[in-house]
């Protein structure tokens, strides 16, 4: 699987989990030189898996909280305890 952000691979892996519909990363495999932890909002301190949002970042585009990854994660979410999830701009392949 690969994660394509701008026409441009970020992270791949034949080893990803699917998990409430999310496709999740080993974060050895993801670029996190293109990646820039979020402020965290009041939203994401309230979340119980410990959720940290990453802006995808290169020269000067930015595509906001497109990346992230649970920290302090709960059971149900443990199998992707520091991996990471894409959206938005990001595609799945």
């Amino acid at each position: 699987m690969k994660a394509i952000w701008r026409g441009k691979t970020i992270a791949e892996s034949d080893g990803t989990l699917e998990v409430g519909g999310y496709r999740y990363f080993p974060r050895d495999t993801v670029r996190m030189d293109l990646l820039q932890a979020a402020l965290k909002t009041a939203r994401d301190l309230e979340c119980p898996h410990g959720v940290q949002f990453y802006d995808v970042v290169e020269g000067g585009t930015r595509s906001p909280r497109a990346a992230w990854s649970y920290e302090a994660p709960q059971p149900r979410m443990k199998p992707v305890d520091h991996w990471m999830g894409f959206w938005e701009d990001v595609e799945i392949k």
